[in-house]
């Protein structure tokens, strides 16, 4: 074990978007994993994060709380706590969250480099 096994809240990585935020844990970037990005999504209430696929990994996102709808290729799925939903490579998806609070999802990667490809619309 090294140092960089163990990170602290202080040291995640934050990414702050208009629809939220999403919250860094471990990733290759960051050094502490060679194998997988994992982070949060928290998603603002009455927003949605935009399309978008991953073409070099499989995502898996759970639900903490709150209450999203999330789209997969052409359909929609109402998700709530305890919901899991996995994506494949390429697959286009996205959360909305219709609710009055924020969402707050645990996101798992099976890359330690993520990529994001964004679909306009």
């Amino acid at each position: 074990m090294n140092e960089q096994s163990v990170l602290t809240a202080a040291d995640a990585t934050v990414q702050e978007y208009d629809w939220g935020e999403l919250i860094w844990y471990a990733n290759g970037q960051m050094g502490n994993s060679a194998t997988m990005t994992f982070g949060r999504c928290v998603l603002k209430a009455g927003h949605a994060n935009f399309r978008h696929s991953h073409p070099n990994c499989e995502e898996i996102l759970y639900v903490v709380s709150g209450r999203i709808v999330h789209s997969l290729a052409d359909e929609t799925f109402p998700m709530g706590p305890g919901d899991t939903v996995v994506i494949p490579p390429n697959v286009v998806h996205n959360a909305s969250n219709e609710g009055d609070q924020a969402a707050i999802m645990t996101i798992v990667f099976s890359t330690p480099d993520r990529q994001t490809d964004v679909v306009d619309e």
